[in-house]
């Protein structure tokens, strides 16, 4: 898997996540897949809009760089999912990152409006470890292997 970005970077992937298992998950995918992403956690809508325009506790930009990736959930406290992807596609500086929705929720209608707010993916958390595994190795395969990126 590529491990750097034209810069010479690794690829930044900001996991909004609130669950801490999720998030634990998902930081062992990305290792157990293979890929060497510099891996962010915001905890919830609020924290995630924070790191985005960088503010309070987030705002140099060489510790909290723009995400080559966003993976958002849609079930959150302060801020839902659906809030911050509407607020990062109304930024001018956010609208080009990609935001992949990663969720439990399989409702047509979190689908559907996720969809209509601009992101690039919905994708429901297969419920097993291995499923979960492959499901973010591929993520990591398609948005850095395969697909050409905007850059920072």
């Amino acid at each position: 898997m590529r491990e750097r970005n034209a810069d010479g970077t690794r690829p930044v992937v900001l996991l909004v996540e609130d669950d801490p298992g999720d998030q634990e998950l998902t930081r062992r995918a990305l290792e157990e897949g293979g890929f060497q992403a510099d891996l962010r956690i915001a905890s919830d809508g609020e924290e995630a809009m924070d790191y985005l325009l960088r503010r309070h506790d987030f705002a140099a930009p060489a510790t909290s760089p723009l995400p080559d990736l966003v993976l958002l959930d849609l079930n959150m406290p302060r801020l839902d999912g659906k809030q911050v992807l509407g607020q990062i596609r109304a930024n001018q500086d956010l609208r080009r990152v990609p935001v992949v929705v990663l969720t439990t929720s399989a409702q047509s209608e979190d689908v559907r409006r996720s969809y209509e707010l601009g992101c690039n993916s919905v994708i429901t958390k297969p419920v097993s470890l291995d499923g979960f595994i492959d499901c973010v190795r591929n993520l990591g395969v398609y948005w850095f292997n395969l697909v050409a990126l905007p850059p920072r």
